[in-house]
C-alpha cells in the first residue's frame, strides 16, 4: 500500500508546501518551468522538506524523460545504462539522491555529458554542497538551498491530507499542533506520524495516542515558530559566554535531534569568530572533532563533540579577527580603497623583495595612500595576542 507521503506528493510546483523563496510568481524555479528551460542544479536542505518532491514536480511539469539514481546504492553499471538512455532519448534528466557521496568513477562518467548538455542533473543532499560536493560537479550546477518548513506549513499539509486521503479521521487542532511541532520541519515525519495514528487508533486520534507513537522529542518549535534557531543561537552564545553547562545542554538538544551538520557549522564558526586568535589551535581541534564524528556517527559522536564543546566554552575568547575583516570590508563597500602603490604592482621594478632583508622585513608602503597608517587589526588582551601585538608593533616601526 502506498504511504501517505507518496500519495500526497505534488505533481506540480504550485502544490509544493513552503519554499516560497524558490517557488511562486517571479521565483526562479517557477520561472524555469514557465520558460520551459532546465539547468543542472543541486537542492540541499534537511530531510523531509521537499527536495525529491521539487525535483520530480519540475521534470513532470516540463514533460521530460528522467531517471532516479542514488550516488551510493546504484553502481557504475547503473550509471552506464543511464548514459546510454540519455543518448537514445537525445537528452535525459538524472535526479540523484545523496550526490555528496558520488565517487570519482561515477563522476568521471557523468562529467562529459553534463558538459555537453546531454544529461541535466538534479542532485539532492542534506549536506552543505559548498563543503561536501566535489567542485567539478558543483561548478556545473546551480545551487538552491531549501528552507526548513514552519509549523504553519506542516499544519497546512496535514489539513490537506485529512481533506483528501483521511476523510473519516477524527482529530482536533491540539493533535494537529502536536504533530506539526514534533516534526521539527520534517513533512515526511509528520505524514508518517499522522498515518500510523490513523490506522492504530481506529481512526480517532488523541494526544495520548500520538505521544505513545512518537518517540521524537519536541525540541525546537515554539509558539513563535523560531525555536529551532533559538537553540542554535543559544548554543553559540553559551559557548561565547563561557558557560560550559549551558553549552552542553544546547549541544545535547542538537544531538538528540541528530542535527550534526548544524553542530559542525556552529563549532567551526565559533572557533574563528569567538575564540579566534586567543586560542588558534581550537580551529584545528574542531576540524579533528568533525572528522572523528563523521567516522564514528551517532551515538559515539557525542563523545568528541562533548570534549570539544567543553574546550570551546572554557577557552579564552577574542573577536579581533572578525572585527578586523569587517572594518576592512566596510571601507571597501564605502569605496574607501585607493590605488595600489606603484612599487608593489605586478610589473614594478622598484619592489623591495622582503626576503632579501633582515628578518624578512623592509621599509615599504603597502596600503594605498589614502589609507596609509590605517589599523584594522586591534589585538585584544589575551596571552596569544599580547605576543602578536609585540610582533606587529615591531614590524610597523620598520615598514611605516
Amino acid at each position: 500500500m502506498e504511504p501517505l507521503a507518496l500519495k500526497l506528493r505534488p505533481k506540480c510546483l504550485d502544490d509544493v508546501i513552503g519554499q516560497k523563496h524558490l517557488i511562486g510568481k517571479n521565483k526562479v524555479l517557477t520561472n524555469l518551468v514557465k520558460n520551459k528551460k532546465l539547468f543542472s542544479m543541486i537542492l540541499y536542505g534537511k530531510p523531509g522538506i521537499g527536495k525529491t518532491t521539487i525535483a520530480t514536480a519540475i521534470v513532470e511539469e516540463l514533460g521530460l524523460q528522467y531517471r532516479m539514481l542514488n550516488a551510493v546504492i546504484n553502481n557504475k553499471k547503473d550509471f552506464d545504462v543511464v548514459v546510454e538512455e540519455a543518448k537514445m532519448y537525445k537528452g535525459l534528466v538524472v535526479i540523484m539522491d545523496e550526490i555528496h557521496r558520488l565517487n570519482k568513477d561515477k563522476q568521471d562518467l557523468l562529467l562529459p555529458y553534463l558538459e555537453n548538455g546531454l544529461i541535466i542533473l538534479i542532485g539532492m543532499t542534506t549536506s552543505n554542497p559548498y563543503h561536501a560536493i566535489n567542485p567539478a560537479i558543483r561548478s556545473r550546477c546551480q545551487i538552491f538551498e531549501l528552507k526548513e518548513l514552519s509549523s504553519d506549513d506542516i499544519k497546512m499539509a496535514i489539513n490537506k491530507a485529512i481533506k483528501t486521503e483521511l476523510k473519516d479521521i477524527k482529530i482536533d487542532d491540539e493533535c494537529i499542533d502536536f504533530i506539526a511541532n514534533t516534526s521539527s520541519g520534517d513533512l515526511r515525519y509528520a505524514y508518517n506520524l499522522l498515518e500510523v495514528a490513523y490506522y492504530s487508533t481506529d481512526k480517532k486520534v488523541t494526544l495520548e495516542s500520538l505521544k505513545n507513537i512518537s518517540n521524537k522529542p519536541n525540541l525546537f518549535h515554539d509558539k513563535n515558530e523560531d525555536g529551532y534557531y533559538d537553540v542554535i543561537s543559544a548554543f553559540q552564545k553559551s559557548i561565547r559566554g563561557s558557560d560550559v553547562d549551558a553549552s552542553l545542554h544546547y549541544l545535547a538538544r542538537l544531538i538528540e535531534a541528530e542535527d550534526l551538520d548544524i553542530i559542525f557549522r556552529r563549532m567551526s564558526v565559533i572557533a574563528y569568530e569567538d575564540i579566534g586568535l586567543a586560542n588558534p589551535n581550537m580551529a584545528l581541534k574542531v576540524e579533528a572533532c568533525i572528522s572523528a564524528c563523521e567516522r564514528l556517527g551517532l551515538p559515539e559522536a557525542r563523545i568528541p563533540l562533548a570534549k570539544t564543546v567543553i574546550e570551546l566554552a572554557l577557552s579564552p575568547k577574542s573577536n579581533s579577527a572578525i572585527m578586523a575583516i569587517d572594518e576592512a570590508l566596510n571601507d571597501i563597500r564605502k569605496g574607501n580603497t585607493g590605488n595600489v602603490p606603484e612599487h608593489i604592482k605586478t610589473t614594478s621594478p622598484n619592489y623591495k623583495y622582503a626576503h632579501d632583508y633582515k628578518n624578512h622585513i623592509v621599509k615599504q608602503q603597502y596600503l594605498p595612500d589614502n589609507l596609509k597608517g590605517k589599523r584594522y587589526y586591534n589585538p585584544q588582551n589575551n596571552k596569544n595576542e599580547i605576543i602578536l601585538k609585540e610582533v606587529n608593533d615591531r614590524i610597523k616601526e620598520i615598514i611605516d
